[in-house]
């Protein structure tokens, strides 16, 4: 009696990214992509001999590298690992791997072997750091007020500033409506990166080891175009 054959079994399936990336980083990359994209063109139809050769080498070192520094970065999370893509490299860390996420000046991830890796599309922004501190006082002034049974937003004449408090507007905002400390974008990303590490790190799927490859489709061009651009100059 032959029994059926089993069907081969699945692999489990990965879990879906969350990807982290900076508008202000894209919004810059295309500006700056469009400026020298328009002076090279230009220089390539309009310009004659040379410069068309060094207008020709200074696209392909200048144009790889605006694109990596502002449209390359990313950062994808899933269950299983951290994927950094950066300017010039692309770094995996399984979570854990990872020892800690912190934020100081710029974002950064430090392995157990204490290698750090900037996390070039989470920027930090003191200025949106600042905002959010103010924010979270004023909200705190506001709690403490009613709290009081103070109308919040009360001024000068009983007209208030942001509030309005004297014209019956009293109410807080809803920006600044909120039981916890405001906090700036790019640190609830760090927020939720850490959440995530600190649920997934002993997990049998998050386990295995660092992988870093460079980015040689931008380092290649960079690299051709600047030994080009070089020549041209040297030669004259």
């Amino acid at each position: 009696m032959t029994t059926p054959e089993q069907p081969p079994a699945t692999p489990a399936p990965v879990s879906k990214d969350r990807v982290y990336r900076s508008p202000l980083g894209i919004v810059g990359g295309v500006a700056l992509l469009v400026i020298v994209l328009w002076l090279g063109i230009d220089a390539l139809v309009r310009g004659e001999g040379r410069t068309q050769w060094l207008a020709l080498a200074a696209l392909i070192l200048v144009v790889p590298l605006v694109s990596a520094f502002t449209l390359r970065p990313a950062v994808y999370a899933n269950e299983e690992r951290l994927r950094i893509r950066n300017p010039l490299r692309v770094i995996v860390l399984p979570w854990a791997r990872v020892a800690t996420l912190r934020s100081g000046y710029s974002n950064e991830v430090v392995t157990e072997s204490g290698t750090k890796y900037q996390l070039w599309a989470v920027p930090v922004s003191l200025r949106a750091r600042k905002k959010a501190a103010r924010r979270t006082a004023r909200a705190d002034a506001e709690r403490s007020a009613a709290a009081r049974g103070e109308r919040p937003g009360r001024g000068i004449g009983g007209i208030g500033g942001a509030g309005f408090g004297g014209l019956g507007f009293g109410a807080p905002r809803g920006d600044v409506d909120t039981d916890g400390p405001m906090r700036a974008e790019t640190d609830k990303v760090m927020d939720d990166l850490r959440q995530l590490m600190e649920h997934r790190q002993s997990a049998e799927s998050a386990q295995g080891e660092v992988t870093v490859r460079w980015a040689y489709e931008v380092v290649g061009p960079a690299l051709a175009g600047a030994v080009v651009l070089v020549i041209l100059l040297v030669a004259g």
